[in-house]
């Protein structure tokens, strides 16, 4: 996605907030029953449910406080725009399975003109979940909930929220569009297992900016179909950087295609930007048109890594490469310091080579020495200042 056009998008949605705020009839959840330090579940459903039926702009307001939420599906489509304003702190069951299993705690759906604001915190009390995941080992582990699930809205705001401690990812975005982040908080420690801040699949034009990200996987990630994803002002760390992908681990997969990754600083990350793909696997698709610019890494290990081989805990064979096809990737002012030797590795498939690669200007240092970069199944375009390339 063009930056100014991304400027322009989340502008004029701000404007959208504005106006919908000042013309907005409110539904208090208090007016509903709700009560601090109580569950909030039914007085929430019952506020939304008013203000969605509503035929003028609406909005729902929980208050400041402190206050207890069990999984709610709050769905559209609403006859208006309608902004939920959430001042207080509001609370997860510790016990995952008082989640029912269900994909995430909070979700928003099928919704247009949706802005989800103020600065309010979802608190989902992972560190109980966190000591029992095993799904990297176990397929057949419990499913644990996410905090947020934004699914089919359009030309939505999600601006000044707090996601604290999700059992699994933060956020995960699906069937979106037109979709701006501003001013997100989200934190949890990097012990927090396959906690990714931001996931977004099969969506277009999702915008992040201006926004905190640190937890312990993926900072922000794209799944497939996520095209027109532009990324601007995150600071990342700790976490697992800005990744694209896994890509190829399942059938009927869609191409990943336009992503825009700008003045980011990531600090004491596992990984800093990195494409990620299986091997061994029949899937064949895309990546196209990845471009990371003005980027501060700060103790980063891996700082720029394209790596087609990717199959964590082993669940997978390596003896066939990937056929997923990445192309017209740029690494653009890339600087700061990496916390290994190798401060480029692009590891492309042997099947599908990566083409029309281009690293300008990057300058990386490891305990003060220039790092390396190591390239196999590609020549990237080189411009300017560069790691020492490695045989």
């Amino acid at each position: 996605m063009d930056t100014k056009l991304s400027i322009t998008t989340f502008t004029l949605f701000l404007f959208l907030a504005s106006y919908v705020s000042a013309q907005t009839n409110g539904f208090d959840v208090t007016k509903y029953g709700a009560l601090p330090n109580r569950d909030i579940t039914k007085a929430l459903t019952n506020a939304w449910k008013d203000a969605c039926g509503s035929t003028t702009p609406s909005k729902v307001v929980v208050p400041k406080g402190t206050y207890m939420l069990k999984q709610i599906d709050l769905k559209g489509p609403c006859k208006a725009p309608i902004n939920v304003q959430v001042d207080g702190k509001i609370l997860a069951p510790k016990n995952p399975k008082l989640l029912n299993g269900v994909d995430q705690w909070v979700k928003f759906g099928y919704i247009n003109f949706f802005t989800l604001s103020e600065r309010g915190t979802f608190d989902g009390q992972g560190e109980t979940a966190w000591k029992h995941n095993d799904c990297g080992t176990n397929k057949n582990c419990d499913r644990l909930s996410m905090n947020f699930g934004f699914a089919f809205l359009n030309n939505s705001i999600i601006q000044d929220i707090t996601s604290k401690d999700s059992k699994n990812f933060h956020v995960n975005v699906l069937g979106c569009n037109n979709l701006t982040f501003i001013n997100m908080n989200i934190n949890a420690p990097a012990t927090s297992l396959n906690t990714d801040g931001i996931h977004i699949g099969r969506s277009t034009q999702v915008v992040i900016t201006n926004s905190i990200i640190g937890t312990g996987d993926d900072c922000i990630s794209l799944g497939d179909g996520s095209k027109q994803i532009t990324i601007l002002n995150v600071t990342c760390g700790p976490g697992h950087g800005i990744s694209v992908g896994s890509l190829g681990k399942y059938p009927n997969e869609e191409p990943v295609e336009g992503l825009t990754v700008k003045n980011c600083t990531l600090k004491n990350t596992d990984n800093g930007l990195r494409i990620k793909t299986w091997p061994g696997t029949p899937i064949i698709s895309s990546v196209s048109k990845m471009h990371f610019e003005d980027i501060v890494m700060v103790n980063v290990s891996n700082p720029i890594l394209i790596d087609q081989q990717y199959c964590p805990w082993n669940q997978c064979t390596k003896q066939y490469p990937s056929k997923i096809k990445i192309t017209d990737v740029s690494f653009k002012n890339i600087r700061g310091t990496s916390a290994t030797q190798e401060g480029i590795v692009l590891d492309c498939s042997s099947s599908v080579p990566c083409e029309f690669v281009e690293l300008n200007d990057i300058d990386l240092t490891f305990n003060g020495a220039v790092t390396t970069a190591k390239f196999s199944n590609t020549k990237p375009t080189i411009i300017g200042k560069v790691p020492k390339l490695m045989a």
